[in-house]
């Protein structure tokens, strides 16, 4: 596959992994209270109250939840603004920043979750990084070798600008 061929679909999936998180975002707190994540509730009960769930758990929890949808949405207007950046300009540095950012939130994120016993947040993350991550890379690797500034370039230094 060509390289042009190979950017114009890295781009477009990151385009809908962005989506999927405004999206997601958007539902959390619509659908917290769903019956279909009854068990999802409980295991999260069971991590931190054992057989002693005291009452309004779940309200909190939810709770929680539903402040957490905003904030995902936050961020996917974040990731676009990069993801758009990058992709009309060619810049490795938003597909970096993209990247760094997902770096320093998996680990942490995924670290938190096993030592609450959450394994779907996990799980979760673990596919988050296999959809977002390639492509990520693969940008910053096309855009870094097609957009390497030459001496006579007046941003060479990078301390006039960002390219």
């Amino acid at each position: 596959m060509k390289r042009d061929n190979v950017r114009t679909w890295a781009v477009y999936l990151t385009y809908a992994s962005i989506a999927g998180h405004l999206l997601v975002g958007a539902l959390l707190p619509l659908i917290v209270g769903l019956g279909m994540f009854d068990s999802y509730h409980r295991g999260i009960e069971a991590a931190f109250y054992g057989a002693a769930i005291p009452h309004g758990a779940r309200a909190h929890q939810s709770w929680w939840i539903s402040l957490f949808g905003p904030t995902v949405q936050a961020a996917a207007v974040w990731m676009a603004a990069l993801a758009y950046l990058g992709a009309r300009q060619r810049s490795a540095f938003a597909w970096a920043a993209l990247i760094a950012g997902i770096v320093l939130w998996a680990p942490q994120d995924m670290y938190i979750s096993l030592l609450a016993g959450a394994w779907a947040h996990v799980w979760i993350d673990s596919a988050a990084l296999v959809i977002m991550l390639p492509p990520l890379v693969a940008l910053y690797i096309i855009d870094r070798q097609v957009a390497t500034p030459s001496a006579s370039h007046p941003d060479a230094s990078g301390c006039h600008g960002f390219k």
